[in-house]
């Protein structure tokens, strides 16, 4: 969208849209003889955000009103609970997720039975990504005339915002828990990206006054020339370097790697809170223009190493890295 392709766009999202399985968009899709897989907890939540991002671009108004039947019925599978356990929790209305030998957020590293980062439970950016769905669905509701849906999902949207206020705000560290109800801990201290979600989403669900601090503590721990970490140093999981065989590079996956893609979500948060400042914005970037001349020439890679010099690896050309640097890089024009 950022290169005007808003017709590739729209093909993208109804493939997508007749994809939908028991509430759920693929994050494997079926191929030949081969069934499609559906275990993430976070991709159809995306779908959301997608399509609103597509909507202000394209001021398409066709679309909405052919894939509204299936946003609802995501929505319902999400609430009475659908595959892999996700479901909202009716005691305080956020969204759970997970199941044994699966990993269902996009910290998604595996090596054979293994789950390096399980993150069973309420995760952070999966419930601010559901509290941003609410709200657009209520929203496209309104908008389609749909008055007594509109206010159940605002009722939910308001009882989701509330609980992720009092119960990921940790306030000894100053920044968002990043699991809470998570196997064998009530809460995650862990200090990861996935956080600054609750700012940067159209429809923030975190307190206004706990922007700051947030912002604050990714920009100190996280924030690199090339994206955010996975995991704040001084972290007992923290590694430092991505290399060696598979298993020690999965181990190292989510856990300080570098992801180029965060950088645009920082850069909308930092927006929110310092509204206008596009030069600082701007400046988040400078590392990208050095990295367009390493690896694979004029693109940009999918992880670095979380320490300097920020060694490239992975995908040498990441289709989300780009993506989000484009798209920072035209915000901040």
């Amino acid at each position: 969208m950022s290169t005007g392709r808003t017709t590739e766009a729209s093909y993208i999202l109804y493939t997508f849209t007749h994809a939908i399985r028991d509430g759920l968009i693929p994050n494997l899709f079926p191929e030949g003889g081969r069934e499609g897989l559906y275990h993430t907890a976070d991709a159809t939540l995306w779908f959301f955000h997608a399509i609103d991002r597509y909507i202000e671009v394209s001021g398409d108004e066709e679309l909405l009103p052919a894939i509204l039947p299936s946003l609802l019925d995501i929505m319902r599978h999400h609430i009475e609970g659908t595959r892999f356990n996700i479901h909202v929790d009716p005691a305080d209305g956020l969204l759970a997720q997970g199941q044994g030998g699966y990993q269902l957020t996009w910290m998604d590293a595996k090596v054979e039975d293994w789950v390096v980062t399980p993150r069973r439970g309420k995760a952070v950016e999966v419930n601010a990504l559901w509290y941003n769905a609410l709200r657009l669905i209520e929203t496209w509701c309104k908008e389609t005339g749909l008055r007594e849906e509109a206010d159940a999902f605002k009722d939910h949207a308001e009882k989701a915002e509330q609980s992720f206020n009092r119960r990921f705000w940790y306030e000894e560290g100053g920044y968002l828990y990043d699991v809470v109800d998570g196997e064998g801990a009530e809460v995650d201290p862990s200090c990861r990206p996935n956080q600054i979600l609750a700012i940067a989403l159209k429809y923030p669900v975190l307190d206004r006054t706990r922007w700051e601090p947030v912002v604050n503590t990714v920009k100190e721990r996280l924030l690199t020339p090339v994206g955010l970490r996975s995991l704040a140093p001084g972290s007992k999981d923290y590694k430092s370097q991505y290399y060696g065989d598979l298993r020690s590079r999965d181990a190292a996956y989510h856990q300080g790697t570098v992801w180029a893609w965060l950088i645009g979500p920082f850069i909308d948060a930092w927006l929110k809170l310092h509204p206008g400042d596009k030069e600082t914005a701007r400046a988040f970037l400078n590392g990208f223009e050095e990295h367009l001349s390493q690896a694979c020439i004029g693109s940009i890679s999918e992880i670095f190493d979380a320490e300097y010099p920020y060694t490239p690896r992975g995908c040498i050309a990441q289709a989300w890295s780009v993506a989000e640097v484009l798209r920072s890089f035209v915000k901040t024009a």
